[in-house]
């Protein structure tokens, strides 16, 4: 790993990460889709060891989604496994690193002993203020917002919410992560080029950049041409470019 990190203009405060192509990279070599995953593990390492260095206040991966219990059910209890064990041999880790971990998603989805592993990792690292690393599991975008519905339609009932003071801002209370800065930056890897049901409302005006790189081999100098790529962009915000350089 490379103690020589790049410069740049511009950090972003909040990366997300589309962590695409564990069965694509198995598939090629003729291994069952979990060696993928396993081998994923080494670059999620990799970039949350690069945003604590540059100073991104939020990473965001995309571990799971709500649709991905569709899979063979082989996978899926093969995924569930690695992700209990992350939780076990990891989480010190990250608390000795000062990093705060939160995972976003329907928890009820998970065994209980799964659901009691996520919550000891998040109180243990609660407190931390350094990054703050966010594991979408179980997650979907459009199930984020109609849980956000739900939510604020409850608060409706109550007298605690009147319509007429329904407005975004208002909504996005409701959303997962509404206390962090939305995504700045949102890289997606294994080539694909959508954002697959991934943090739909938060992505609003959030940078896309696409690598090639299937996920287990994303290295550092991925990461940095994401960034560098990010800092080439005009962020305008809905203005014009004059508005820009009269703020400026």
């Amino acid at each position: 790993m490379s103690d020589n990190l790049p410069t740049f203009e511009q950090i972003p405060k909040h990366v997300a990460i589309v962590m695409d192509g564990n069965n694509r990279w198995a598939k090629r070599r003729h291994l069952p889709g979990v060696a993928g995953h396993k081998s994923g593990v080494k670059a999620v390492r990799i970039v949350i060891e690069q945003a604590a260095r540059m100073g991104v206040e939020v990473l965001t991966l995309f571990a799971f989604s709500s649709e991905n219990w569709q899979r063979p059910e082989k996978e899926v209890n093969a995924l569930m496994q690695l992700f209990l064990n992350a939780l076990q041999r990891e989480v010190k880790k990250l608390h000795e690193h000062n990093i705060r971990l939160i995972i976003m998603g329907d928890l009820a989805g998970f065994s209980s002993t799964l659901q009691e592993h996520i919550h000891k990792a998040q109180d243990l690292t609660e407190k931390n203020d350094g990054l703050t690393l966010v594991v979408a599991a179980n997650y979907g975008g459009r199930w984020d917002m109609s849980n956000a519905a739900k939510q604020l339609a409850l608060d409706v009932k109550a007298g605690k919410v009147n319509t007429d003071d329904i407005t975004p801002e208002l909504f996005g209370k409701y959303t997962c992560l509404h206390d962090l800065p939305e995504p700045d930056l949102c890289i997606r890897t294994g080539g694909e080029l959508r954002i697959s049901n991934f943090m739909l409302w938060q992505f609003a005006y959030s940078e896309l950049v696409f690598s090639d790189a299937l996920w287990p081999d994303f290295k550092e100098t991925h990461f940095w041409s994401a960034i560098e790529e990010y800092n080439s962009r005009t962020r305008r915000f809905g203005r014009t470019d004059e508005q820009l350089k009269e703020d400026s």
